[in-house]
């Protein structure tokens, strides 16, 4: 895959790509932007995945009994994955056309309106089959707002970032997802550990959801505060926007939207497995405690988190494609003993297999921020960067929480980890054919990539 490049001057208060990190003291700002946002639009999101498995299937779906309740309940769940790469479009194509910051703020208002009306919702004892409806339109409005977030704040650390230290900078999107998910499960073993059974199912399960309303307060108020990336406001004044981003990008580069899209697999096969199904396999298979097996999903955020900076880091020393190779292939023979382990039944044992897969998802996601900044042009990168990381979140985090429960009760645990190890391995080839990117500066004409 080889394209000419062009090497342009940096713009006027923009970053020098060669600067050390500590000489931008701005960059922290831009950093905490762009965690925090992430922390409240993926909290929205993962809150969802919890309370699907928690507490769902008797709230929406009390006909259906528990296991098929449990199986329509990750359904819609699952639904948002679909939606995620149309919001990637949507808000890919304002974010290339009218900017970064714009962008974001649409996508954090409709995730919050979104998140708070579910936890409004009436159940189907109430209104009957019209709850899941409304429920899945409710959750494609989520899938819209977060396929068009990653992207965007990622970009609004990469495009600030100097050259050296774009991994790092670039990490704080994922750091806030690793956050989200430690904080979306604190907020259910808070209110399952004051209620009883009977009062979280009745409404407790509403508060994290209500709670959202003051979190994107805060989220709003942050990024109005925050300027346009200097890079998208250059390539803007100096050769204009695409007029449709989503067609230029597989005009320009449509194998690498794929490869890219593959590369990432890997982070959300094994997110979604830990941080979603296993709060659910935990409980409901093993029959461990609900507030143990919560407060292991919170272990697991923190987790998740410690993963992506040291991903992050070591990225930038020793390349994106490494240590993506690394994480993947670790990934191949871990997915393939984590049910076995698991089916040990012990605290101990899932107190190990839930945090150590996603410690090693966040490796694996530590360096996608830059990643994918890195591989696409300006014109197009907030569409296509999002577009990449969507189709891989519907493929790899959306199907894999769907099919379990049927596939481990058919073929056991083991047969489920070879599809997961599946995805594991696409990620590895995909890195491998995509080639290193972190040489490459972002105000570019066109990308060229080395395998």
């Amino acid at each position: 895959m080889t394209h000419s490049q062009e090497q342009t001057i940096p713009p006027v208060g923009a970053p020098d790509p060669n600067a050390d990190a500590a000489n931008h003291p701005g960059m922290k700002k831009v950093a905490t932007a762009s965690f925090i946002g992430t922390v409240i639009e993926f909290y929205d999101f993962g809150i969802y995945g919890t309370a699907a498995a928690l507490v769902f299937p008797q709230v929406f779906f009390p006909a259906l009994g528990e296991a098929a309740g449990t199986v329509a309940s990750f359904a819609t769940y699952g639904v948002a994955f679909v939606a995620r790469p149309f919001g990637s479009i949507l808000f890919g194509h304002f974010g290339d056309r009218l900017g970064r910051k714009k962008s974001l703020i649409a996508t954090m208002l409709l995730m919050g309106v979104a998140t708070i009306l579910v936890g409004c919702m009436p159940t189907a004892n109430s209104i009957g089959v019209a709850a899941p409806i409304l429920i899945v339109m409710l959750r494609i409005l989520q899938g819209l707002a977060a396929g068009g977030e990653f992207a965007g704040a990622v970009l609004f650390s990469s495009e600030f970032a100097p050259k050296g230290k774009r991994g790092f900078w670039s990490m704080f999107a994922n750091f806030g997802g690793g956050g989200a998910i430690t904080l979306a499960n604190l907020t259910f073993f808070l209110t399952t550990l004051f209620m009883s059974g009977d009062t979280f199912v009745s409404w407790g399960w509403r508060v994290p959801f209500l709670a959202s309303f003051l979190l994107v307060i805060v989220g709003l108020w942050i990024r109005l505060r925050i300027d346009e990336t200097p890079v998208f406001k250059k390539n803007a004044e100096h050769t204009g926007t695409s007029r449709i981003p989503f067609l230029e990008a597989f005009k320009h580069q449509p194998l690498q939207v794929l490869l890219a899209a593959g590369t990432v697999m890997v982070g959300f096969a094994l997110t979604y497995i830990g941080g979603t199904y296993l709060v659910s396999y935990g409980t409901a298979v093993l029959e461990l405690p609900r507030t143990f097996v919560l407060g292991m999903a919170m272990v697991g955020g923190l987790s998740i988190s410690a993963g992506v900076v040291l991903g992050a880091v070591l990225s930038d020393r020793f390349g994106r494609r490494w240590v993506i190779v690394g994480a993947a292939s670790v990934a191949v023979v871990w997915a393939l003993a984590l049910f076995p382990i698991l089916d040990i039944g012990s605290r101990a044992v899932f107190a190990i297999g839930l945090p150590v897969t996603m410690f090693i998802s966040g490796i694996a996601t530590g360096p996608q921020g830059a990643f994918l900044s890195e591989l696409f042009h300006t014109r197009y990168r907030y569409t296509a960067a999002g577009l990449s990381y969507s189709l891989a979140s519907m493929l790899a985090g959306g199907v894999p929480p769907l099919i379990a429960a049927s596939v481990i009760d058919s073929f056991g645990g083991f047969a489920f980890g070879c599809i997961l190890a599946g995805y594991c391995l696409v990620s590895l080839i995909c890195v491998l054919v995509v080639g290193e990117t972190r040489q490459f500066d972002l105000e570019r004409e066109t990308v060229k990539a080395t395998a």
